[in-house]
Order: C-alpha cells, then sequence, then structure tokens
C-alpha cells in the first residue's frame, strides 16, 4: 500500500487530451485488426468460477454413490480440496446415471494414499491414485499445472509427461471440453464452472478449452474424445474445434498403436457404436483408426454388414450383456477377409489355405494403424478359421467342433452371415442344425452324426462361395502283397527303413 501511495504522489500528471486522443487510437488500431466472425468462437480462459447452487445445476445428491462422497470428505477433513468432476457432474446434470466417478484434489499421490486403506498409485505420463472402496474405484487425480514449460512434450507438442501439480483454476485450464470442467462440491451441493460449461451444457454444443490446435497438439487423442462425445449426447461441436479436427487429424499417427486401439475400442463398445461410426464417416477419422474398416465401408455389401454388427452390438451394451472384443473385431474385419480369401482361391489355394494367406495379410495391413492385444487377434482368428469347417459340417468333425473353446463365438458368427444372406438359402437351416446339435445329448449326436454320413458329402466347397473346386484324388497303387513279402524276407531291414 505505501508503495502504491508513493507511486502515485510522485507520478506526472496526464494529459485528459492525450488521453483520448491514445483511446481514440487504440480503437482505430483494434477495429483495424479484427478476426474474422468464425473465429469469435474461441473463447478466453477465465480464471474466476461461476458458482451454481443446486436450484440451478439440478444434481440430486443421492445420485452419488457412497465411495464418492466418502473419498471427497476424507479429503476435505485432512484439509484438502476435493470435487467430483468430469464427466460425472456432466450426467448427474443432465439427468444421466454416471457409470465412472472422478475426484480431482490438490492432494499430490503419495499424501491421498495415506489417507486410504485401498489405495495405489498407478500410471507414468500423469499420474492418478485408484482407490477402492466396497465395490466401486474412484479415480483421484491432482490438480494439475497450467505452466507448459513445466511438461515434457515431443517435436509435436504432444504431451510425454505431466506430474507437475497447480491449483484449482489451473486445473480447470488442462480440462479438454468446457462440459467436462465443471466441479462439484460434494459438502455444499455447488458446481464450479469456471469455462463457460453449464451454458454449452444448454445448447448442446462441445467446446475445446483455449485454442484447439493447441490442445490437439498437446494429445491428439482429443479429437476422438470430441467424436465420442458427439455420438454418446448428440451434441453439436464449435467451428473453431472442427476446423483444427481437419487440419491436425495426421497427428494420430504420433499416438501409440496400442492406446489407440484402446480409443477404438471404446467407440464401439460403449452403447453408442453405431452413432460412433457416423461420427467418424463423416470427419473421414475412419482410415486412422482403422484402415480396413474403412475399406469394407466403401462397398454397399459391406456397410449393411458392419451397421448390423454395430446395431446388435449396441443392443447387447443397453441389456446389460457382455461383449467379445474379439468377436466385434473379427466381424468388423471379416468382409475384408472374406474378400482376400476368395481372391486366394482364384489363385490355386487350397480353402484353409487361402483363409490363412488372407487372415495373415489383412491383419498386418490394420496393424499398420492400431497394434490389437493379442488375445483378441488369437480369438478372431479361431472364429474365421472355423467358419468353413461349419459349413462343411463333415461327420468327423462335428463333435469336435461344438466342444471347441470358440464354438459360440464361431456359430454366433455363422447365424449373423446366414441372417444377411451371406450363405445361400442353405444358410439359416445349416445354423440351425448346428444350434440343435449344440444342445443334443450325446446319444442323439450320435444318430445325428450317423445320419450326416449317410449323405453325400461336398468336397472342397464352401456356402459362401469361396471353396476351391474339387480335386480328383490319386488313388494309391497296392503293392503285390506276395512280392512285398519275399522283398522284406531276402533283404535285412535297417534302422529307420519301413517294410
Amino acid at each position: 500500500m505505501i508503495t502504491k501511495f508513493i507511486k502515485q504522489l510522485f507520478a506526472p500528471k496526464k494529459d485528459k487530451n492525450s488521453h483520448t486522443k491514445h483511446t481514440t487510437a487504440a480503437k482505430s488500431v483494434k477495429e483495424d485488426t479484427r478476426v474474422p466472425r468464425k473465429k469469435l468462437s474461441l473463447k478466453t480462459v477465465s480464471h474466476k468460477a461461476n458458482a451454481y447452487p443446486v436450484k440451478k445445476h439440478g444434481i440430486n445428491p443421492k445420485y452419488i454413490p457412497e465411495a464418492a462422497v466418502m473419498v471427497t470428505r476424507t479429503l476435505t477433513d485432512a484439509g484438502f480440496e476435493a470435487y467430483v468432476v468430469g464427466g460425472a457432474v456432466r450426467d448427474l446434470m443432465q439427468g444421466l446415471q454416471p457409470k465412472d466417478f472422478d475426484v480431482a484434489t490438490n492432494a499430490k499421490p503419495e499424501q491421498v494414499v495415506k489417507l486410504f486403506r485401498r489405495a495405489r498409485i498407478i500410471g507414468r505420463r500423469f499420474r492418478i491414485v485408484h482407490v477402492q472402496h466396497k465395490r466401486d474405484l474412484i479415480e483421484v487425480t491432482t490438480f494439475r499445472s497450467a505452466d507448459l514449460d513445466d511438461q515434457e512434450v515431443d517435436e509435436h507438442g504432444r504431451v510425454l509427461r505431466d506430474n507437475v501439480y497447480g491449483t484449482l483454476t489451473d486445473d480447470a485450464v488442462r480440462r479438454d471440453l468446457s462440459i467436462n470442467a465443471l466441479y462439484y462440491d460434494v459438502k455444499h451441493q455447488t458446481v464450479l464452472d469456471f469455462h463457460g460449461g453449464v451454458q454449452d451444457l444448454a445448447d448442446s454444443m462441445l467446446r475445446i478449452i483455449g485454442d484447439p490446435v493447441t490442445r490437439f497438439r498437446e494429445d491428439p487423442v482429443r479429437m476422438l474424445r470430441v467424436l465420442r462425445f458427439m455420438a454418446k449426447l448428440d451434441f453439436s461441436v464449435d467451428e473453431y474445434t472442427e476446423d483444427a479436427m481437419e487440419s491436425c487429424k495426421p497427428l494420430l499417427g504420433n499416438i501409440p498403436q496400442a492406446r489407440l486401439f484402446d480409443e477404438t475400442l471404446k467407440f464401439f463398445t460403449t452403447g453408442h457404436a453405431a452413432a460412433s461410426l457416423d461420427a467418424l464417416q463423416d470427419y473421414d477419422f475412419t482410415r486412422y483408426l482403422m484402415p480396413v474398416l474403412h475399406e469394407v465401408m466403401q462397398t454397399e455389401k459391406g456397410a449393411a454388414w458392419v451397421h448390423r454388427v454395430l446395431a446388435q452390438t449396441d443392443a447387447r451394451v443397453n441389456e446389460d450383456k457382455s461383449i467379445s472384443p474379439g468377436f466385434l473385431f473379427a466381424a468388423l474385419m471379416w468382409p475384408k477377409i472374406e474378400e482376400r480369401w476368395q481372391f486366394f482361391q482364384s489363385k490355386g489355394s487350397p480353402s484353409i489355405v487361402a483363409l490363412d494367406q488372407a487372415i495373415v495379410e489383412v491383419v498386418n495391413q490394420n496393424n499398420e494403424q492400431i497394434t490389437i492385444t493379442k488375445r483378441f487377434v488369437a480369438d478372431m482368428r479361431e472364429i474365421w478359421s472355423l467358419q468353413p469347417r461349419l459349413e462343411r459340417r463333415l461327420p468327423r468333425q462335428a463333435i469336435g467342433l461344438v466342444e471347441h473353446p470358440r464354438f459360440r463365438a464361431a456359430y454366433d458368427f455363422l447365424l449373423l452371415r446366414a441372417q444377411l444372406g451371406h450363405l445361400g438359402e442353405e444358410g439359416l437351416p445349416l445354423a440351425q442344425w448346428w444350434e440343435d446339435f449344440h444342445f443334443a445329448t450325446p446319444e442323439m449326436r450320435d444318430k445325428t452324426v450317423a445320419i450326416l454320413r449317410s449323405q453325400p458329402i461336398k468336397r472342397g466347397s464352401t456356402l459362401s462361395g469361396g471353396g476351391e473346386q474339387a480335386k480328383k484324388r490319386r488313388r494309391r497303387r497296392k503293392s503285390n502283397s506276395k512280392k512285398s513279402k519275399e522283398d522284406t524276407m531276402g533283404t535285412p531291414q535297417t534302422h529307420g527303413e519301413s517294410a
């Protein structure tokens, strides 16, 4: 205060006219350097939060699980700040029940761990704490610093390591979307909004906090999150964010393939798979995630198949049924597998060999962009490899096939193909035969196999039309038994020779 008073006392007086001239000049400069109207959608970063009481945000505390309440209270009782943050707040304000609850605090990971009996630190790039309470898992993150100089980035601007901590205001700046930068104070039941997220929720608008190009360079996966939220919430994207997404697409090539696979899996396993694919297609992102799926979607038959698969996937998720990622990706890539299978057979490869060649080629092509987990690839291979065996229905293989660990997945795959008419008129009866055979008693299976043996077998062909033409089998010459006996009696055998 004293320093400020001395400066005012000895400072030279300003000329009122000069001040007016300066203001006028500043206005003229400002008018001359206007940004295009389109760019005005980019809002400046706010450092003050709007606090919304219960009457305005409408969150019912009873929908917040005991685990989230316990974690926030434990932290605040220990003298720290703690808020439920992100998607949970967004969903609660929309009247939805969140599946996951995250907590943000100014306590460092080491301090958080000491407060809870069942807690552990995970992650290297971003260190977070998992707190287990009964059956619920709460993810606790420490406020991140907004100072870019504290972050370790690569040559493209992607953040490699970020374990420098900051304040609540800093943390709000670091959030990706305004609708995800909402903080709920459990104790006072208020929502803190630093970046207009409440208004964007009302407007059904997705907007990146800060400069979108810079934020996408920090983490290109944010573009995929925007598309996911478009599909999940049926929101629009502001023009500034759209422009940045168009120019930053190639940055996805800098993301580790395993992480891209995880993000791709989220598109198709959260109950909005069909809408997610539409968003990926509309913004031309499919080629950056799954090149094989991009090619499949270029044909009418392939697109119809994919939409049918995703519709069934969404139905299972909404019915709280489990989803097999191996089955899902096997289905999404099948039209390409089938195409290459037929190609290799046209070049003279036997059916099974041709299918294996197609699998190797297509999986390798897809792995150029994302790396599918090995155990999922193993499931995919088995589902694909069982298709021609199920189509042929050979008596000697029937019982072994229904006892195969992947029979049910392979059968569901066959049924899907039959329902779409990919197996012709015999497809649905074939699928029904395998269904009945699968649930039959051992005695009934033996009788069914006996009946199957009495029927003529179509060798070397499959219902999908991809089998090779039957080749004439050469008969082995029968050796003269008398002559062979005489030869064996007259000539001594050495170890390793046969009679």
